[in-house]
């Protein structure tokens, strides 16, 4: 079944080059394990104010993180979060124009139920919903719901029936069986189906060479972690060779901390990290991620990267002045991403820095168009 346009007229399809949105700022501490008393701590009232705020400032996107354990160490990093899906149906109704994402592990949600969740959310937004589709690492989260951990490949194999089966559901109006491998499904049929034309947008975060091939073939939006800048560009014109010519979109995530001055981001850094860093919580991040057969990041590389994993739960650190930070998105940019999903120490304090630091550097750099005009 092969993907349909989005067809949407929202943030996303905007003309910006560079697309932002905030990552994680469902969960406590987001992606950044720090006991500084400025953490974040995810709390509803919080949540809904930074959200408003990037909704403001014109950023294209909030992406949830989906997790049901937390990171251990001092300070539990993500052990406290909101659900996706319905944090998802609150945050479209109580913004404007951002597009908000709910993160779904296919093997622990059936498709019959999240299908008809997305479209509550599409409606909520009025077609600004999102659904970041994942199979799943964790023994620890899967061993919560009873569920097998099925092996590398024959995930992606699951999750390819199960939006298969999602798919079928927002655009079919007849009852319809679905028979295969791991799913077999009498009489299906969902009302009302997604709201106005086009259909949700479609996110997939796979970084192996199987998650990467299942993205290119059904995901709208691919995300790359990255964790050699220079191949960045090559790893991205072998991505597009197999999207067959879709206009798919290629993100990152990312942990930004900018300031007027590369000392200032510097020395907050190394408070952040050297000084109140949950170094602990960076060992059982890696560790999890070891045991869980995640092929995000190669193993080798794992374990040089607990400073990231402090500051950004692995993500690729922005970190300097806001002309240094501009300047690294533009590399970003020139390579072939079209977007970061951002991790912040805190939402709320930290905006300030991108909307009135970073963002007007980025439109000087011809990446984004200010926050009126689109």
């Amino acid at each position: 079944m092969s993907l349909p346009p989005y067809g949407r007229n929202t943030r996303m399809s905007n003309p910006n080059r560079f697309k932002l949105g905030l990552f994680g700022l469902n969960c406590y501490c987001g992606s950044i394990a720090t006991t500084a008393p400025e953490q974040w701590r995810a709390e509803w009232d919080a949540v809904t104010e930074a959200a408003r705020l990037a909704d403001d400032a014109g950023l294209e996107f909030l992406l949830p993180i989906a997790r049901w354990h937390g990171y251990g160490g001092k300070t539990d990093r993500q052990g406290t979060s909101f659900e996706t899906l319905t944090f998802a149906t609150g945050m479209a109704a109580l913004t404007k124009e951002i597009v908000t994402f709910a993160t779904v592990h296919t093997a622990l949600i059936h498709p019959v139920f999240a299908a008809k969740q997305v479209v509550t959310i599409d409606h909520a937004g009025h077609g600004r919903c999102g659904l970041n589709v994942v199979s799943g690492w964790s023994h620890e989260e899967f061993a919560m719901f009873g569920a097998t951990l099925l092996e590398h490949e024959t995930r992606y194999q699951h999750t390819e029936e199960w939006l298969a089966i999602a798919r079928r559901i927002w655009t079919e109006d007849a009852p319809f069986d679905f028979q295969g491998s791991h799913f077999d499904l009498k009489g299906v049929i969902a009302k009302p189906k997604p709201y106005g034309p086009g259909r949700p947008l479609l996110m997939s975060a796979g970084s192996s060479p199987t998650g990467r091939a299942f993205a290119a073939k059904n995901a709208d939006c691919l995300f790359l972690v990255i964790v050699d800048p220079d191949r960045l560009e090559a790893e991205i014109g072998a991505l597009r060779a197999e999207t067959s010519g879709r206009d798919a979109g290629f993100y990152t995530s990312g942990h930004v901390l900018c300031r007027p001055t590369e000392k200032e981001a510097r020395d907050y850094h190394h408070y952040i990290v050297r000084e109140k860093g949950d170094w602990e919580a960076a060992e059982i991040a890696i560790a999890k991620r070891l045991r869980g057969s995640s092929e995000s990041i190669p193993k080798e590389k794992l374990v040089q990267m607990q400073e990231r994993f402090i500051s950004g739960g692995g993500t690729f650190p922005v970190i300097g002045s806001y002309d240094q930070a501009a300047a690294t998105l533009k590399r970003l940019s020139d390579a072939g991403i079209n977007g970061m999903a951002m991790g912040l120490v805190n939402y709320v304090q930290e905006m300030p820095h991108l909307r009135d630091g970073l963002l007007p550097r980025l439109e000087k750099l011809g990446l984004r168009l200010p926050a009126q005009t689109h």
